[in-house]
């Protein structure tokens, strides 16, 4: 793998009216001929579409659909199904809604009540069949999809002693993490064959967890690595036994590999960890910065570390709370700030 050297801005997104929260790339486009295409949400109370198209002569990014009328407050989430075909938003007016793109139109076909508030996060497990939802009553749901677009809620998972900002399944594991204003991750296993959902293992202070808030989460591209990025200004790197998760279907627990400080100095907003083993991180400090794993240390450190590749101050006027890599083989990444703005970036190999 070339490491890059540069960050290219190719293009600054306007439209949102108010911070942009959170952005998700639709995981079936920038394959096979199918553009580029991602949702970003807002405290406008609306979510955008944006669809890369390449021929036109800037290779520019168009906003496709403007999703409004539905939520009332905020939306701070959003989550494509697997398929591509559904998108899921969540939003401060205590629902969620999903989203059906019907040939490039997109119905509102379901709208999941029962957080007592805020929901602050939305989450699809791999195969599509559940969804997990977070928010500020310290609760996290799962519900499970059923035909006709409808979504039964199958469990509601309590042990978080204040507000849930984020919540995502494993890759392929059928594991849901969580991290919380009261400054843990924790992990939840169905434990039987009847939706008994139970807290398997809490990463707190106490096993070299974060000091604050955690507020993002990303999996490596084998699954057998997390990043959680934190108020406490520092990056976390976690990692279970990847042989015995797969030789076995009894939980394997994750352990505290190292801490990335010192670079961030407010607080990290956004974590996301790249198919290439690239990790972008996102701050209050409006930059965002890169890490790779550092191949070339001494040997007097015990297990992985990982060492800054190259950081982009000012990326956004004011605070950045998203930063994601898109699919397909390039290194594109979009950015979100509280200017209202979303940017996306090209990693290069060129200075």
């Amino acid at each position: 793998m070339e490491l890059a050297k540069g960050l290219r801005e190719i293009q600054k997104l306007e439209g949102h009216t108010d911070k942009v929260w959170s952005l998700a790339w639709n995981p079936v486009t920038g394959v096979a001929g199918i553009p580029l295409s991602f949702a970003s949400c807002s405290g406008d109370k609306t979510v955008r579409i944006w669809e890369h198209n390449p021929s036109s002569s800037t290779s520019s990014w168009d906003c496709k659909a403007v999703l409004d009328e539905t939520h009332t407050r905020t939306v701070r989430s959003c989550a494509w199904s697997p398929s591509g075909k559904f998108l899921a938003t969540a939003s401060f007016d205590a629902t969620t809604a999903i989203w059906e793109n019907v040939g490039g139109d997109y119905e509102c076909v379901s709208t999941l009540e029962g957080h007592e508030n805020e929901v602050k996060s939305v989450s699809w497990n791999p195969s599509g069949s559940l969804l997990a939802t977070c928010g500020r009553d310290k609760t996290v749901w799962i519900w499970e999809v059923q035909p006709g677009n409808e979504f039964d809620c199958v469990a509601v998972l309590q042990g978080h002693t204040q507000d849930v900002k984020m919540v995502q399944w494993h890759p392929s594991r059928n594991l849901i993490f969580s991290c919380s204003y009261d400054n843990t991750v924790k992990i939840w296993a169905d434990e039987g064959d009847d939706d008994d959902w139970a807290c398997v293992q809490t990463l707190g202070e106490t096993n070299n967890g974060h000091s604050s808030t955690v507020w993002a989460l990303s999996f490596n591209d084998g699954g057998d690595k997390m990043v959680t990025c934190s108020d406490d200004l520092t990056l976390k790197i976690w990692g279970t036994d990847n042989e015995k998760m797969q030789s076995t279907d009894d939980f394997v627990p994750w352990r505290h590999l190292c801490t990335l400080s010192g670079y961030h100095d407010r607080t990290i907003f956004s974590v996301h960890w790249s198919r290439d083993n690239i990790i972008a991180s996102g701050a209050a400090d409006d930059t965002i910065r890169f890490f790779v794993e550092n191949d070339d240390k001494d040997g007097l450190v015990d297990g992985p570390s990982y060492k800054l590749l190259l950081k982009k101050e000012k990326a956004h006027d004011m605070d950045i709370n998203s930063v994601q890599w898109s699919p397909g083989e390039d290194r594109i990444l979009a950015s979100a700030a509280d200017d209202g703005t979303i940017k996306i970036w090209e990693l290069t190999s060129a200075g």
